[in-house]
C-alpha cells in the first residue's frame, strides 16, 4: 500500500517560533510560565512545561517571575495586567496573528465596527477581541449570523480567524453583504493553513484512505478534517498511532496523510510507521 505524506504536514512557521521562544525562555529565566498552553497539542505542551515552564491558569504576583505569551496572542488587558502585576514578558505570539491584532486595531480606529469569523471561545479569537476598545462581533457559522444586530451596524470590517476555511468564511460574507452597506472583508487567513488546505482538498481524491493528525483541541486540524471528509468518507481524525484500527485500510491501495500545525514530525512519523507494521 502506498503511504503519501503532505509535504505542509506538521509544525508552520508560527509554532516553531513559538516554540524556539519558549524553550529559549526556559534556558534563560527562571520562575517562567505560560497563561494556558501555548499551542494546542498536548504532546507539545508537556514537552514545554518539561522544560521548566509552568503553566497557569490565572495572574498572580509577578515579582521576579517571566510571562510567555503564547502563540494563538491574548488581550491587551492580560499585558496591561502582567506588567502591573510585575512580570517580565516574553511574546510568542505568531506574527501573522499580532497582525490581525493590528488590522483589526487600525479599522476599529477608522469607526468601523469589528466583525471576526472564527470560533467563539478559541484563544486566538479572543486575543483579537481583545485588542479593541468596542465589543466585537463574532460569527463562527453562517447559521449564527445574528440579523437583527446588523440593523445598527453602517459599516464593518471583516477579519478571521488565521486558521477558518476561507469556503465558509466567503459564504458568510455574501450573507453578511445584503445588510451592511459599507463592508470591508480583508482575508487574514494565513498562508501555512491556506497551503495546508489545498493539499486536503488534493490528497482525498487521491487516496483510498485519509489519515489527519493532531489535537481535538487544535482548530486548523479540525478544518482539514472537515475539508478532507467532505471529499472522502473513509476520514480520519487521530491524535497518535494508537488511534489507528487496522479496519481502516481492508482493501486499501493508498493512504494519504497530513497533520495539523502544532502536530510534531516525530507522531506523524510513528504513525506512517504503524501503519507499514499493520499492512
Amino acid at each position: 500500500m502506498k503511504i503519501r505524506v503532505a509535504k505542509s504536514a506538521g509544525f508552520c512557521f508560527g509554532v516553531r517560533r513559538a516554540l524556539k521562544t519558549a524553550y529559549e525562555t526556559a534556558d534563560l529565566r527562571k520562575n517562567a510560565c505560560m497563561l494556558g498552553d501555548i499551542v494546542h497539542n498536548e504532546e507539545v505542551v508537556r514537552a514545554v512545561t518539561k522544560s521548566g515552564i509552568k503553566k497557569i491558569n490565572r495572574l498572580t504576583a509577578g515579582k521576579n517571575r517571566t510571562l510567555l505569551i503564547r502563540a494563538h496572542g491574548t488581550s491587551r488587558e492580560i499585558f496591561k495586567k502582567a506588567r502591573f502585576l510585575g512580570y517580565k514578558i516574553v511574546d510568542a505570539t505568531c506574527p501573522m496573528v499580532k497582525e490581525i491584532h493590528k488590522i483589526a486595531a487600525a479599522m476599529e480606529k477608522k469607526d468601523y465596527k469589528i466583525i471576526v469569523v472564527g470560533d467563539k471561545k478559541h484563544d486566538e479569537v479572543k486575543g483579537i477581541t481583545g485588542q479593541l476598545k468596542k465589543r466585537a462581533l463574532v460569527i463562527d457559522t453562517e447559521k449564527n449570523i445574528p440579523y437583527t444586530s446588523l440593523k445598527k451596524i453602517k459599516k464593518a470590517a471583516v477579519v478571521v480567524q488565521s486558521t477558518q476555511n476561507i469556503e465558509k468564511v466567503v459564504k458568510i460574507i455574501n450573507k453578511l453583504k445584503p445588510h451592511i452597506d459599507n463592508l470591508k472583508f480583508i482575508n487574514t487567513i494565513c498562508r501555512p493553513t491556506r497551503i495546508k488546505q489545498e493539499e486536503a482538498k488534493i490528497m482525498p481524491l487521491k487516496n483510498d484512505v485519509m489519515i489527519i493528525i493532531g489535537s481535538k483541541t487544535s482548530a486548523n486540524t479540525k478544518r482539514l478534517y472537515e475539508i478532507s471528509r467532505s471529499l472522502n468518507k473513509q476520514s480520519y481524525w487521530i491524535q497518535s498511532e494508537k488511534d489507528i484500527k487496522p479496519a481502516w485500510f481492508k482493501k486499501a491501495e493508498s493512504v494519504g496523510i497530513t497533520s495539523g500545525a502544532s502536530t510534531p514530525d516525530k507522531t506523524t512519523t510513528n504513525v506512517v510507521k504503524y501503519i507499514k507494521t499493520i499492512t
